[in-house]
């Protein structure tokens, strides 16, 4: 027992030691204008498409979620290794890496091998946070680019047909909290979704061959329409549905749509299973002012997962390969 509770404090020394390497305003001597770089970036391309907005903030929280947020979902699949990119939960719908690409050419330019494609990633999300009016932070960087990427990994992404337990397991393990999970979760009040990712809940939910009981009857008939099935009892895989009615303004409507049965995913429905869950998600859909602030500063939290500082991994000169 002593055994256990000594590896527990030296996990959370190491934990703690690894946040503090990481600090705010971190490339003020190194690369001045790094930040304004990528905000310039994200802005071009948002205006270009409001779509890329919430794909750099799912395109962060996938990064994170494997390996630590060390920029290995950016690098691209090889003949030798198949990438993050390429697993199941990524595959053919990730967005934003040109928004990456461009603002790390520019930055090679003012500073070269300066900095790294997980902090590019980390300010490129929050900057798309405040693009879609929500609130901004201060983020902390200092990371470093990792050299593995591999598909399997992908399996610690928390899936959309997740119940609450299941949520909450998975975000522990990356020691997120319930609450934090809930938090992060009303990022899908902004983008758009695969209607595979959903279209069980519309036709054949939990092997029924009915829709899922607990589905808006309204909205499922809204989303049959947009995602029929084929003669093969199939939905397109290309076709894609708005999260919301605001796919481009990122306030707390989630949350108002979630209480009234209209989540999109199972994973969204199911944050009012429990009382303690639901209470949250009633505090969030009556205050857009608390969820934004939360929001925020679970998205600090959730940045500094297994991190990799000082002189661990690398920059990248190319986020989408490896260094030589």
């Amino acid at each position: 027992m002593l055994l256990k509770v000594l590896i527990l404090v030296l996990l959370c020394l190491g934990w703690s030691q690894v946040e503090a390497q990481l600090r705010v305003d971190f490339y003020n001597n190194t690369c001045p204008n790094a930040e304004s770089i990528i905000w310039e970036e994200v802005k071009v391309a948002f205006f270009r498409d409001k779509g890329i907005a919430p794909g750099l903030v799912r395109m962060h929280f996938h990064d994170c979620f494997v390996r630590g947020c060390d920029g290995s979902i950016l690098i691209k699949t090889t003949p030798g290794n198949k990438a993050e990119e390429d697993g199941p939960p990524n595959a053919g719908t990730l967005r934003g890496f040109e928004v990456i690409d461009s603002a790390k050419a520019r930055l090679e330019q003012e500073c070269r091998g300066v900095v790294s494609c997980a902090d590019i990633l980390a300010y490129a999300a929050r900057d798309s946070v405040v693009i879609t009016e929500g609130l901004g932070w201060d983020v902390p960087a200092g990371r470093r680019d990792g050299r593995i990427s591999r598909a399997e990994e992908t399996l610690d992404i928390p899936a959309p047909f997740f119940n609450l337990d299941q949520l909450t397991q998975a975000f522990a393990k990356k020691h997120l909290s319930q609450d934090d999970m809930i938090a992060l979760s009303g990022a899908h009040t902004i983008g758009r979704a695969h209607c595979t990712s959903f279209s069980d809940r519309l036709y054949n939910f939990n092997s029924t061959n009915r829709p899922d009981p607990t589905l808006n009857p309204l909205y499922a008939y809204i989303l049959r329409l947009q995602c029929p099935r084929n003669p093969q009892g199939t939905v397109d895989p290309d076709r894609v549905v708005q999260m919301n009615l605001s796919p481009a303004t990122f306030e707390n409507s989630y949350y108002v749509n979630v209480l009234q049965n209209g989540g999109l995913f199972t994973s969204d429905q199911a944050l009012t299973t429990s009382p303690e869950s639901l209470a949250e998600v009633q505090e969030y859909a009556m205050s857009n002012k608390k969820w934004l602030q939360d929001f925020a500063d679970a998205m600090i939290k959730m940045s500094k997962i297994e991190v990799l500082t000082g002189s661990a991994g690398e920059i990248r000169g190319n986020c989408r390969v490896i260094n030589p």
